[in-house]
Order: C-alpha cells, then sequence, then structure tokens
C-alpha cells in the first residue's frame, strides 16, 4: 500500500517562501505626487470676482428726464413778434425826502408801504431853536411897530405946534425962528417915520424867515406817492448833504409815484432798427410769467452805450396794476400787426429748462430713438411763464431733456428716468 509521503514543512523563515509572499505585496514605494488643482480654482475665482467688478463698476448710461415738444400757433394773437428784450420796472418820478435844515428827527410818520398825499406830514426834527428865533423876531417886529406909533403920535402933535406958530406969527406974537423950528420938527419926525417903516418891514421878512425855518423843520411829502423805504428813526441826525460821517442821515424816506411806472430795457443796437416809436409790445414780469402787460414804446433814447453795445428804450405800461412795483424784472416783446394772408407759423413749446447756451446759440439735446443725444440749434420766439417757443430747430413729439448731468454732450447714450416724460 502505497502511502503519500508528507510534504516537509517549511520554515517561517525560509527565503523562498519570503520572496513569494513579497510578489504579491503592492508595491507602493514609490507613489505619484498628488495632483495641485488649488492655483485652477483661484484663477477661476478672480476671473468671476473681475467679471462681478466690471459688471458692478462698468460705465452706465446717465439717467435723464425728459419731455414732449408740444406744437402751438406762434401767431395765434394776430401779431407778430420782431424783438424780445429784457430790463426793469423804473419810476421816472421818485425821490429820497429829505430836510432842508440839519437837525435831530424826533419823530417820523410814515412806514414802508405807506401811501401819502402831496404836502403830507412825513416826519418832524428838532424845533427849539428855529421857534426861539421866531420869537424873538415877533418881538422884534412889536417893538418896531410901538416905535412907529410913538413917532405917529409927535408927528401930530407937531403939526398943530406948526399950525399954532403960524397963527401967532401973523398976529405978530411970535418970531419967525420959532416958525422954523416948529417946521424943522415936524420934518424931523416924519424922517424918523419913515426909518420906523423900513425898520419895521425888515423886522417882518426876518420874522417870515424864522416862521420859514420852523416850517422847515416839519418835512413833507413833495408829491402823492407810495414810500418804499424808511432811512432814518427817532433820536438820529438829519442834514441836506452827509456833514457827520456814518452817524449823519441825509434822507427821511424815498418816494415814489406809482402812476409813473414805465419799462426799461436794452436793446442791442444790431436790432434797433426794428423798434420805433407808439409800437406796440407786450411785458411779462418775472415774478408773474402768465401775466402779458399791454404797452408801447415812448421813446427810443438816443444814445448807445459802447460798453454793452446796447440803446435803451423806454416803454409806457397801458395797463396801470398794484402789481408792478419798482425795479422788478421785465421781458418785452416788441410785436407788429399780422399782415393779412400771412401764412400760419406753427412752433413748439417746450420747458425753459430744456435750452442750453452753446456759445452765442441757443441749443437743446434731443433724445432720438436708440436712447442718444442729438445737439439741435433752435430759434426762441418767446419766453411765457417757464415754458419757451421754438420756431425752428425742433418739431412736434420729440423728446427734449430737462434735467440731467452738466457733462451731457452731442452723441452720448443715456438712460431715460421711468415716469418722467412730461408734456408741457
Amino acid at each position: 500500500m502505497n502511502e503519500t509521503a508528507p510534504r516537509p514543512t517549511e520554515s517561517a523563515s525560509s527565503p523562498p517562501r519570503l520572496a513569494r509572499l513579497d510578489e504579491l505585496r503592492i508595491d507602493r514605494g514609490e507613489e505619484r505626487a498628488p495632483r495641485r488643482s488649488w492655483p485652477w480654482l483661484l484663477a477661476l475665482v478672480l476671473l468671476l470676482a473681475a467679471g462681478a467688478a466690471w459688471l458692478l463698476l462698468r460705465p452706465r448710461a446717465p439717467e435723464v428726464k425728459v419731455a414732449v415738444a408740444t406744437e402751438v400757433v406762434a401767431n395765434a394773437s394776430g401779431t407778430t413778434t420782431v424783438l424780445n428784450a429784457s430790463g426793469y420796472v423804473t419810476a421816472r418820478r421818485q425821490a429820497t425826502v429829505s430836510s432842508k435844515v440839519t437837525g435831530k428827527v424826533i419823530e417820523v410818520l410814515v412806514e414802508e408801504g405807506t401811501q401819502v398825499a402831496e404836502g403830507q406830514l412825513v416826519a418832524r426834527i428838532d424845533a427849539a431853536i428855529p421857534d426861539a428865533s421866531r420869537r424873538l423876531a415877533e418881538s422884534q417886529v412889536q417893538a418896531a411897530a410901538t416905535a412907529r406909533e410913538e413917532t405917529r403920535v409927535r408927528i401930530a402933535q407937531a403939526q398943530l405946534d406948526l399950525r399954532r406958530q403960524h397963527e401967532l406969527a401973523k398976529e405978530g406974537f411970535t418970531a419967525q425962528a420959532e416958525v422954523d423950528r416948529a417946521s424943522n420938527d415936524l420934518k424931523a419926525l416924519q424922517a424918523r417915520l419913515a426909518t420906523q417903516q423900513d425898520e419895521l418891514a425888515v423886522a417882518q421878512r426876518s420874522l417870515a424867515l424864522r416862521r420859514q425855518d420852523v416850517a422847515d423843520t416839519e418835512i413833507r411829502a413833495p408829491f402823492a406817492g407810495v414810500v418804499t423805504s424808511k432811512n432814518a428813526q427817532p433820536g438820529e441826525m438829519i442834514s441836506p448833504m452827509s456833514a457827520g460821517g456814518g452817524f449823519t442821515r441825509t434822507g427821511i424816506c424815498t418816494l415814489v409815484d406809482m402812476s409813473s411806472l414805465e419799462f426799461e430795457v436794452d436793446v442791442n443796437e444790431a436790432y434797433i432798427n426794428r423798434v420805433r416809436p407808439s409800437q406796440p409790445a407786450e411785458g411779462v414780469l418775472d415774478a408773474y410769467p402768465d401775466w402779458r402787460i399791454p404797452a408801447h414804446v415812448i421813446t427810443i433814447v438816443p444814445t448807445a452805450d459802447r460798453q454793452k453795445a446796447t440803446v435803451m428804450v423806454r416803454i409806457a405800461i397801458d395797463l396801470r396794476d398794484p402789481r408792478i412795483l419798482p425795479d422788478m424784472g421785465v421781458k418785452v416783446s416788441f410785436v407788429e400787426p399780422q399782415k393779412a394772408g400771412a401764412p400760419v407759423q406753427r412752433a413748439v413749446v417746450v420747458p425753459k429748462s430744456a435750452l442750453r447756451r452753446n456759445g452765442e446759440q441757443d441749443v437743446v439735446l434731443v433724445v432720438n430713438g436708440e436712447s442718444r443725444l442729438e445737439r439741435r440749434a433752435v430759434q426762441v420766439a418767446e419766453t411765457v411763464g417757464d415754458h419757451v417757443k421754438l420756431v425752428a430747430g425742433l418739431v412736434a413729439r420729440e423728446r427734449v431733456v430737462v434735467e440731467g448731468p452738466a457733462t451731457l454732450k452731442d452723441g452720448d447714450r443715456v438712460r431715460v428716468a421711468r415716469g418722467e416724460e412730461t408734456k408741457p
């Protein structure tokens, strides 16, 4: 019987066995270096941040507010405006009411806006010294009158004495010398009476002067008008000329005759040929832009201002109104009647804020369909309140910029603010 021979047992320390086990192990002695992907992630984050910053900080089109031009009839009133000019309301009759003499103000009877009549008392100054002089002059007149009456009595007595001497001389009871003496006494008294008459007249004239000095302490209005400024207060010194430095007033108040108000405008000398005397005009006060005041040309002042190259034109106000005040700003339109058969002129109205200046030219910025700006030169016919009437350079329904950055220029792209598109 064959028996299987047992396998010889191998020792754990057998080299061949260990070699085979080592062959079955995974060799990790030379592991590959790990991938370094963080630089790519950092670059991606930086790229995204740069893109976000560009989106946030990129230049944006400026936002503007616009208005739509509205078409109107330029000559609907039957007149044609030939020229526009600006100026002020002036008074042809106004005065600083002052005193004839120097003195201390003791009472002022008017305030700004007070309506006064001609000759009305407006102020008083201290009259103590002038009044004392007046009383002295009255005493001198009284003394002169008394002396004259005494001389008249003496003359009457001298005439009686002379008559008696003549009668006695006829009867031979007195000498001729006594008659001559009585006659000379009468003549002397008559001469004295003439002198006293002159002295009395001088005293009366002196009294009149003293009374006038007292009257001069009462300051009265030279004409009817309205007080526009009050320049002195009680206790201050007043003088017809500035003789006391800054502490002496030269006037009590300023008085203006409101019936003498008129417009004064400066017209460029290049267009003065469009103005003539009695030409109709219309004035619009800056304070009341919707109120048209009928007026007409009084005269063209025959001189020019070489510095401004303008000629002054005086314009009468046909409609008097208490709202018209001195020194108000006014814009005047010189008009002419529209000729029969003249074509109807069309114009557009836009807000005044749409106008810009480019040198000597009026321009507007128009927003086209591509939201880009287009600069247009325009011709202004007239200003009505907060709007202007344009007769050239713009057509109806075009959009013009009324509010936006001052740096806007031709060709810029803009964004129209929502809800800000208005019609004049």
